[in-house]
């Protein structure tokens, strides 16, 4: 995804704070609003990704959707996905305008998922890396997905996985052979006071 003169660090400052324009944008008059593509240009941006953004108000998760597969340009991926955690996420209420300014925003963007096929828990614990690996886990509809991030509260795979398992609407304890598991890894960036853009 690094392009000649887009570092990673650069990259880092682009990607929040296209989320919170897109926040901004929300709440502004129709009249006022551009959409994504007015504020973001360079080519990379333009590729095809899958990007989540996560939303926190004094380190308390206060949203987080995200693509799974890239369908559409990381520009506009994030620019969706931002609106989505703020207003679409069904775990919390949506997001007021007095609220913007307490929030920090974080980007991650996701390397292509890796199948893993239908494993026991005992051998997706085998070749899971803690710390690095996000999961999907799949069963018949039921279909469930954990950043790497997530690894900072289960640090361990028997947890990882078991709380995988409740957030794909299963039931506590469950497994079958039928079930299927992806892996990826992320790039992510939190974002920096005023989240403005690389000079």
């Amino acid at each position: 995804m690094a392009e000649a003169g887009w570092s990673a660090e650069a990259r880092g400052r682009v990607l929040p704070h296209l989320a919170r324009l897109s926040l901004e944008e929300s709440f502004a008059a129709a009249e006022q609003r551009r959409g994504w593509s007015a504020v973001a240009s360079a080519d990379w941006l333009m590729q095809p990704a899958a990007s989540f953004v996560t939303l926190r108000a004094a380190d308390v998760l206060r949203g987080c959707v995200g693509s799974v597969e890239a369908a559409r340009t990381l520009a506009e991926d994030v620019w969706e996905n931002a609106r989505a955690a703020a207003f679409r996420d069904t775990r919390f209420p949506p997001l007021a305008s007095r609220e913007l300014s307490r929030v920090a925003i974080e980007v991650s963007v996701l390397s292509p998922l890796e199948p893993l096929g239908r494993l026991s828990p005992r051998d997706a614990g085998r070749v899971l890396r803690p710390g690095l690996d996000g999961v999907v886990l799949q069963y018949a509809s039921h279909r469930g997905l954990f950043l790497p991030q997530v690894w900072e509260q289960l640090p361990t795979a028997d947890r990882f996985l078991a709380e995988l398992v409740r957030k794909a609407g299963l039931p506590a304890g469950f497994w079958d052979a039928s079930v299927e598991l992806w892996r990826f890894r992320v790039e992510r960036w939190e974002e920096e006071a005023g989240g403005s853009l690389p000079s």
